[in-house]
């Protein structure tokens, strides 16, 4: 007698979730994240510090990494931040390239900051704007 292991459905791939994540966010391109900012939005940097450290940073963005950013975050939690203690805070969240930045964003949305979002681009879409930025590893002839 043969047995058969019964077959899993696959879940949602990346591109399915990182697409409904993004469906439910207001992306903001560089020049609008500079402005949100300029008008008290928390720029929010959840790069690791090997990325910081290679393309440089935006002055004045809270580091936090992305593996801590959900209870730095939410208003109920023990860990969270001084300025997270209310549900409308406007929060812009960035990473290198703005893909991982969305699904961070939606999970700030899942907690109940409806006002998150994040930079579309993220870092690289910043500097491209010629927006400022600090520190970063500079190549010769580049």
């Amino acid at each position: 007698m043969t047995t058969t292991t019964p077959t899993r459905t696959p879940g949602r791939g990346i591109d399915a979730i990182l697409a409904e994540a993004r469906a439910r966010l207001t992306r903001l391109d560089a020049d609008q994240a500079r402005l949100a900012a300029a008008e008290g939005a928390v720029l929010v940097d959840i790069r690791p510090a090997a990325q910081r450290a290679a393309e440089g940073e935006i002055p004045g963005a809270l580091v936090i990494e992305r593996n801590v950013l959900e209870w730095r975050f939410d208003p109920r939690s023990d860990a969270r931040l001084d300025i997270a203690d209310r549900y409308d805070l406007p929060v812009v969240v960035f990473c290198s390239e703005g893909y991982t930045s969305s699904l961070a964003a939606a999970a700030l949305q899942d907690l109940g900051l409806h006002r998150a979002t994040d930079l579309a681009g993220g870092f690289h879409a910043w500097k491209a704007a010629g927006h400022p930025v600090t520190g970063g590893v500079t190549t010769l002839g580049g």
